[in-house]
């Protein structure tokens, strides 16, 4: 069986993206329109900071993930440090799917593990199609029929 990676939808940070680059070309246009005169040159060092704001979460999404291989199940995490939780796929007593309104709404979700020993953890936020995710979870845990 491959290996099942799992990572947060792009969906909100192709959004917010959008929404910094016309946040950023509002104030450009503001600034060179209206503003020139009134503040000086020093205050377009501020919108290129909110270009910041997709960069760092792009920078997280392309470090958080979830591997499921053969009978363990790894969750990386980390931009500068990283974190990685690993835990015997056997020992997996179930997934947890949450979905609030807006998440429904776009078809992702937060999944989550309760394991034999270890307690619950929180796995992963807005993932596409949660509950298939995490029947095959369970599938290759042995848990489900």
């Amino acid at each position: 069986m491959s290996d099942l990676v799992i990572q947060p939808t792009l969906k909100f940070l192709k959004a917010g993206a959008v929404a910094a680059a016309i946040v950023f070309l509002a104030l450009e246009i503001l600034y060179l329109t209206q503003w020139r005169d009134d503040v000086g040159p020093w205050i377009m060092a501020f919108p290129p900071l909110i270009l910041l704001w997709p960069l760092t979460r792009y920078l997280r999404w392309r470090t958080e993930k979830i591997v499921v291989t053969g009978d363990r199940l790894r969750h990386e995490s980390g931009i500068l440090s990283k974190d990685v939780r690993t835990i015997e796929i056997n020992k997996l007593q179930y997934v947890k799917v949450h979905q609030g309104f807006l998440q429904r709404i776009f078809g992702v979700g937060d999944i989550g593990f309760e394991t034999a020993g270890q307690g619950t953890w929180q796995g992963i936020h807005n993932i596409e199609q949660p509950q298939q995710i995490a029947d095959e979870i369970m599938s290759r845990a042995g848990k489900m029929n």
